[in-house]
């Protein structure tokens, strides 16, 4: 487990923002914690207690519906924190995080790292612009569950993950989700997202192998309506 002052994670973060002192002094306490694709890494109503800060791998975040539905409501990727909701409030958590990849990341107790939150106003400010860019995606994304049709939002979470993933060596998805994520994101049932994925397929828009998908037209997708 590398040392905080030395990672280069932190500067994805609000973590950049802590002097080295305050870094060594985080680094002490944390702890370094491997999570295998499919485990759960806390859930919803768990009482978080600290941040976590992911060093490798994607995690996704999810919200039980009331007809017992996760809806996926973001992926958290390399320099993602979660669980600031829990530094400034008592609050359980109102999510649940899952490993999308085997992950590596590092915990930090809450009692470490209070006393940066109240000395330096840097870091504060820093984690609640954090949190504020996730209220504003939350925002978009009530936006786009009202405003834009199911294939429109599932033309753009392929775009994102390819964005924000990249493809492997064949040119597929480095992030390989189940039918059941992607109607869990787009906000649908798993056999709506099967028939507009399979519609995707015969227009040419894109191909697949197994849970595997490619984008063969990328421009055509991004007019989907």
């Amino acid at each position: 487990m590398g040392k905080c002052e030395s990672c280069i994670i932190k500067e994805f973060n609000a973590l950049k923002s802590l002097s080295r002192e305050e870094l060594m002094r985080v680094s002490a306490c944390k702890t370094g914690k491997i999570y295998r694709k499919g485990q759960a890494i806390f859930d919803e109503g768990d009482t978080i207690n600290g941040v976590y800060c992911v060093k490798d791998g994607v995690c996704k975040l999810t919200k039980l519906s009331e007809n017992g539905k996760d809806q996926v409501v973001k992926l958290v990727v390399k320099g993602g924190l979660l669980g600031k909701r829990s530094l400034v409030s008592e609050q359980k958590s109102n999510l649940s995080a899952t490993a999308l990849t085997d992950m590596e990341m590092c915990f930090i107790p809450k009692s470490e790292i209070m006393s940066d939150l109240e000395k330096n106003p840097k870091f504060t400010m820093d984690v609640l612009k954090g949190m504020a860019e996730d209220l504003r995606e939350s925002d978009n994304t009530i936006v786009n569950m009202a405003q834009k049709s199911v294939k429109r939002r599932m033309a753009e979470i392929l775009m994102y993950v390819h964005d924000s993933f990249g493809t492997d060596e064949d040119d597929f998805l480095n992030i390989i989700l189940s039918r059941e994520d992607y109607a869990n994101i787009v906000g649908t049932a798993t056999e709506s997202a099967i028939r507009i994925l399979s519609q995707f397929k015969k227009e040419g828009l894109i191909s697949t192998k197994g849970k595997q998908i490619k984008i063969d037209n990328y421009k055509k997708l991004q007019w989907i309506e």
